[in-house]
């Protein structure tokens, strides 16, 4: 044992590890405004080094290539996304399906660069990006499965009617911070009641699939 282990401390190493992840954390940063701003095919590797002050090659070393650079930018996106619409774990189901669109209105509306290149799936048509983004859907419709059936393996039918229900809601809010009309608090008892309206029509395709109180109309 050496001494700086014998006296708790953090050998070279691992504070080595630490400065690293800092510097490709605060590239990621500066990746998500750039291409936020300027085209994926636009950037070159020069472009992307002299706005974030560093040499071409710390990018390479990082992320291999430019393609993979968009790419850890999309996937720490998404990262956040899901994290963060996700989250009350601990909140009766009800009242996590309104935490989460919450959250998910909140991250929209706070990263609002991120969320459109996450829904847009990228630059262009790459077939990645587009499998992150699909993922981050997949991800929230068995959240709110979770919530409203407390349970995610659901049927194909009920996936698919909440699977349509979180396109239709990324639509709305794209517009939504394009436009700006309506406050978080009213987007999201919008987005709520419209969910409500799709868990009635697939308890009527499927009885088994009760909607919860809260979205019936009788409730």
């Amino acid at each position: 044992m050496n001494i700086s282990q014998q006296r708790g401390g953090v050998g070279p190493q691992a504070r080595a590890t630490d400065r690293s992840l800092a510097r490709r954390a605060e590239l990621i940063s500066i990746g998500r405004k750039l291409f936020a701003d300027t085209s994926y095919d636009a950037l070159s590797m020069d472009d992307i080094a002299r706005h974030a002050h560093v040499a071409k090659g710390l990018i390479y070393y990082y992320f291999k290539s430019k393609r993979g650079y968009y790419l850890a930018i999309v996937e720490d996106s998404v990262a956040e996304l899901v994290t963060s619409a996700a989250a009350g774990l601990e909140l009766p189901a009800v009242d996590r399906v309104h935490r989460t669109i919450d959250r998910y209105l909140r991250y929209a509306e706070h990263h609002q660069a991120a969320y459109r290149t996450i829904v847009s799936g990228g630059v262009g048509f790459d077939t990645q990006v587009h499998a992150i983004r699909d993922g981050v859907r997949e991800a929230i419709v068995a959240t709110i499965a979770e919530g409203a059936y407390g349970r995610r393996d659901i049927s194909p039918l009920a996936r698919m009617g909440l699977f349509a229900w979180v396109c239709s809601v990324e639509g709305a809010t794209l517009d939504w911070i394009a436009r700006p009309g309506l406050t978080r608090d009213s987007m999201r008892e919008l987005l709520v009641k419209t969910l409500g309206g799709t868990l009635r029509a697939i308890e009527e395709l499927e009885p088994r699939y009760t909607a919860p109180p809260p979205a019936r109309r009788d409730g």
